[in-house]
This record gives C-alpha cells, sequence and structure tokens, in this order.
C-alpha cells in the first residue's frame, strides 16, 4: 500500500536536537515509516481503509515517546492517503459495483412488492365500490318498480274498474307470459278463468255461468239415438 502521511513535530529542547541525534529530521521520518509499517501490518485492508483516527493515534504515541529523548515533541499526524495496489483497487471497484447493484436490486424489487400491494389494494377498493354500487342500483330499481306497481294498483282500483275490462286487460298480457324461448311451462292465474267467462259473456249477451247454457261457453245438447 502506498500511504502519504504528515507528522507535525516541534523542537523543545535545541540542544538534545543537536546532540542527541544527528538528524532529527530524517531521524522522524524513518521513525514514521517503520511504526506506520508495524501499526497498518495489524489490520486488514477494510480496517487500514476506515481507521484513520485509530492509526493517526497510534502513530502520534509511539513517535511522541520516542523523540521525547530527542528533545521533539509530535504534535500531530495524518494520513492524507491510502492507495491500494491497483489489483486491489480493481477487487475493490467491483465489490462496490456489485454492491450497489445489490442495493439497487433490493430497492427494485422493494418497489415493486409495494406497487404489487398498492395496485391490489386499490383493484380490490374498486370491486368493493362496484358491488355497492350494483347493489344500490339494485335496490333502486327494486323501489322504483315497487313504486310503479303500486301507482299501478291503486290507479285500477281507483277507477273502479268492471269485470270487462279486467278480462280486456288479462288478454293483453297473455301474449307476455310466453315470450322467451326458455319459457317451457307457464301458469294462468284462476282469476283468468273468471275473466274469460265475463267476455264470452259480453260478446253472447248471456250469463257468464256456463250452467245456464247460454253465452260463448254454451254447448250443443249432445242428441239420443232415435231422437
Amino acid at each position: 500500500m502506498s500511504i502519504d502521511t504528515v507528522v507535525y513535530f516541534q523542537v523543545t529542547d535545541p540542544r538534545a536536537a543537536t546532540y542527541e541525534i544527528a538528524n532529527y529530521i530524517q531521524a522522524v521520518e524513518q521513525l514514521t515509516t517503520t511504526t506506520l509499517r508495524n501499526v497498518v501490518g495489524g489490520l486488514n485492508l477494510e480496517e487500514a481503509l476506515t481507521s484513520r483516527d485509530q492509526i493517526n493515534g497510534q502513530l502520534r504515541g509511539v513517535l511522541d515517546e520516542a523523540t521525547g529523548r530527542w528533545g521533539i515533541r509530535v504534535s500531530r499526524v495524518e494520513l492524507k492517503a491510502i492507495d491500494p495496489p491497483h489489483s486491489i483497487q480493481d477487487s475493490m471497484e467491483k465489490q462496490m459495483r456489485a454492491e450497489r447493484d445489490r442495493r439497487a436490486a433490493i430497492l427494485t424489487a422493494e418497489g415493486t412488492k409495494q406497487s404489487a400491494i398498492l395496485t391490489a389494494e386499490g383493484q380490490r377498493q374498486a370491486s368493493i365500490l362496484a358491488a355497492e354500487g350494483d347493489a344500490k342500483a339494485a335496490i333502486l330499481r327494486a323501489d322504483g318498480e315497487a313504486q310503479a306497481i303500486q301507482k299501478v294498483f291503486d290507479a285500477i282500483h281507483k277507477g273502479n274498474p268492471d269485470q270487462k275490462l279486467l278480462a280486456y286487460q288479462y288478454l293483453q298480457t297473455l301474449p307476455k307470459l310466453a315470450e322467451g324461448s326458455s319459457n317451457k311451462l307457464w301458469i294462468i292465474p284462476s282469476e283468468v278463468g273468471e275473466a274469460l267467462k265475463g267476455i264470452g259473456a259480453a260478446l253472447g249477451g248471456s250469463n257468464p255461468d256456463p250452467r245456464s247454457g247460454g253465452g260463448l261457453f254454451d254447448e250443443e245438447p249432445a242428441k239420443q239415438p232415435g231422437s
């Protein structure tokens, strides 16, 4: 690794700096290099790249203790740059790209999941609203039909119709009972027979009761043999 380091120090004892060491500047530089190798050598690559404050503190402690007898005080140590070899840099870049891709895939999947949840929730709400609307529409249609039937019923009773009019209305309704190909069986109310008797009586001008022998429903008596 290539590490660029800056050491700030000052001479506190000029005599010791002059006589205790031949060249204190060169000595501080060599001591810094040796100490830095020892400190960084005990760390892995990730720790070396992320533990600058720890490295600075250890360097300053070791340098300040070693240079004290030279009349020098180390006030500060800074790591300006830590550059791994190119092969390591390529591997780190690949790792960072893979990590970014992984995070992007997670975010994309999370977004897709939230979108699916919101879409399903929206469809569920729409289905609920549509069902509620259909129910209300059916209720309103039923209420309208009930009111229409009630009005027709009231109008008929207010008009006090006679038997002939009711019979005519029954005849108008009979064709509608047979409409549709699915109508295989249909039932005529008993009142229709009575109404038809009324029509027969009206057309024939006689008593609608078949027992009276007159009207539309009269039958010719069967003749006895030899009569």
